[in-house]
């Protein structure tokens, strides 16, 4: 029970009132001044956790406090016309998640850049020099901003990760949050994340790695989890359980600052920098040579695509595996089942009898698990923040082929092994290389009218790595060393690829789209094309994988419409 909170007793005379009570009222919600309330009657007398040092800012994160007045932070805000569209000095647009204005340069996001020959006329409010003045005066920067960028965000709306385009902006970055504070996520690309409170009337400075290698966002939500004591005061949000509160947002309005620049960025973090990439038109990123860049590639291949797909992508997945479906059935009522990205949570309403929570890398995915009424939390799948020896079942449906190298995929299947209770039992599957089999074609391929859908196939026995055939070997056994970009609806020609996604009758949901992305598909579109990375699996592949794993049997395995799937049971404690 968190402390300094209110809560409310009540004694029973007997057992059987107490239980009658939990059993009618157990987690039945009310309404209470607009907010949704649920009654819980158990609670926990203790629970052990760590006490978890202070995270570091990102290098080159700065906080300012207070650093306009009251009355200062009231004429900015009057300063802004939210009504007037037709306006000549300003470019105003009405985005998903929030309404946007641009003075100096409009930043345009179909390109994720500014074009620097259409000024805009009017240049920076007048509003704003006391703040710029104040900057300057501080060393904050050494050179008056000429662009920004007024974002106003709602209770609930956000801006997904992303970093500001480097060959767009010079090296500073700030923004001053006004009207409410929030808390910003910042993340590395190797996996680290830092959650930042910005107070309200504070300035954010971003510089050198900060700006250039750290995305940062903020979370569509209406609640934010600050510090207990001292809320109002900057600085990093850490897990301590002792020291943590709710506050409700409120409309927030941030102003950010930033020099436009006219020549290529030279920035000491070329792998993120599109100034400093190659002159040629590559057929794709590099393939990953160290851990660190293979948590880049997913970033930018798979985190951030699944980020800005989300809504289509959960559109086109309704429909449960009968296999899967089977697999679920199979469990005991009142089991425990983690479904290890579960996108938009297709199989967590499946079985009513059993408890079911999900869990994906996506924060818009699993916002759209909470909208339709299923239990789900944002986190990597390579750590799952959940105890071990927990989960009588796990599911990863079409995951494991999105990590980059082979160190990865084993690590995300030790992980769901460490969920399980001995005796638990696994159902992975991945992409098969192998899109026809048994001369029957998947239904991914296309089809002509003759042609029949695969049939499942059971496998109790894989042949020996010796005995397989040559096919399916990695770009890097064949001296390739870069991704090559998938024709969709044909036979694969390599393990590690990018597969397009057309966002069909839509925009980009953020107004950051990923150019990077889009650029190597020609010819006119019905919207945005996006590339996800894979690693399609060759025939016993996965089960190789699977013997890596200690204290893990393979059940079974099967080939289904194009995957490679496996049952594995937990034999003992990790």
């Amino acid at each position: 029970m968190p402390p300094n909170k209110p809560y409310a007793f009540v004694t029973y005379g007997t057992v059987e009132d107490a239980r009658r009570c939990q059993t009618s009222l157990g987690g039945r919600q009310l309404q209470c001044q607009g907010q949704t309330i649920t009654l819980y009657f158990c609670f926990v007398e203790k629970v052990d956790y760590n006490v978890y040092s202070s995270a570091e800012l990102p290098p080159g994160l700065k906080v300012w406090e207070d650093f306009v007045t009251p009355e200062e932070e009231t004429g900015l805000l009057e300063s802004l016309d939210w009504v007037s569209l037709d306006n000549d000095v300003t470019a105003q647009k009405s985005l998903k998640h929030r309404k946007v204005k641009h003075y100096g340069y409009e930043f345009l996001y179909e390109t994720n850049n500014v074009d620097i020959d259409q000024l805009l006329p009017g240049g920076l409010p007048d509003a704003c020099d006391i703040v710029l003045e104040k900057c300057l005066k501080e060393n904050i920067m050494n050179i008056k901003p000429d662009q920004l960028t007024v974002n106003q965000y709602q209770p609930g709306q956000g801006i997904p990760p992303h970093v500001d385009t480097h060959s767009a902006f010079e090296d500073t970055i700030l923004s001053l949050s006004l009207g409410a504070k929030t808390v910003m996520d910042f993340r590395h690309p190797d996996g680290r994340s830092v959650a930042v409170l910005l107070p309200r009337r504070s300035l954010l400075v971003m510089k050198g790695e900060c700006r250039y290698l750290w995305t940062h966002g903020i979370t569509p939500r209406k609640l934010d989890v600050v510090p207990a004591v001292g809320g109002q005061r900057p600085g990093v949000v850490t897990c301590d359980p002792r020291d943590l509160t709710l506050s409700q947002r409120d409309t927030r309005t941030s102003f950010t600052f930033r020099k436009v620049r006219h020549t290529p960025c030279d920035c000491a973090y070329p792998s993120a920098c599109d100034s400093q990439q190659p002159l040629q038109d590559p057929p794709g990123p590099p393939l990953p040579r160290s851990d660190m860049d293979a948590a880049h590639l997913e970033s930018r291949f798979v985190h951030a695509v699944y980020e800005e797909i989300a809504g289509h992508f959960s559109g086109t997945r309704h429909s449960p595996w009968p296999r899967v479906a089977a697999f679920l059935r199979s469990l005991a009522p009142g089991a425990l089942l983690l479904d290890a990205g579960c996108g938009n949570g297709k199989y967590l309403g499946l079985c009513p009898g059993v408890f079911a929570v999900g869990c994906d890398r996506s924060q818009s995915l699993t916002q759209i698990c909470g909208e339709r009424g299923f239990q789900a939390f944002t986190c990597d799948a390579l750590d799952v923040p959940l105890r071990s020896d927990m989960c009588d079942a796990c599911i990863s449906i079409a995951v494991i082929h999105h990590f980059s190298t082979q160190v990865r995929r084993v690590s995300a299947i030790k992980e769901l092994i460490r969920l399980l209770k001995p005796g638990g039992r696994a159902l992975i599957s991945v992409w098969a290389l192998e899109q026809e089999y048994n001369k029957q074609r998947s239904k991914y391929l296309k089809k002509t009218k003759e042609e029949n859908v695969c049939p499942v196939k059971d496998r109790t026995a894989t042949p020996p790595p010796q005995e397989r055939s040559g096919k399916g070997l990695s770009l890097v056994q064949n001296g390739q060393t870069t991704l090559s970009v998938h024709t969709n609806r044909t036979t694969f020609s390599s393990q590690d690829l990018l597969v397009p996604w057309h966002l069909k009758g839509a925009t980009p949901k953020s107004p950051e789209p990923l150019a990077h992305l889009t650029d190597s598909v020609t010819g006119p579109t019905p919207g945005p094309i996006f590339h996800r990375y894979y690693h399609v699996f060759c025939e016993g592949e996965l089960e190789d994988l699977c013997r890596k794993v200690e204290n893990v049997t393979v059940q079974s395995s099967y080939y289904d419409q194009g995957n490679w799937c496996v049952i594995l049971e937990k034999t003992d404690r990790i």
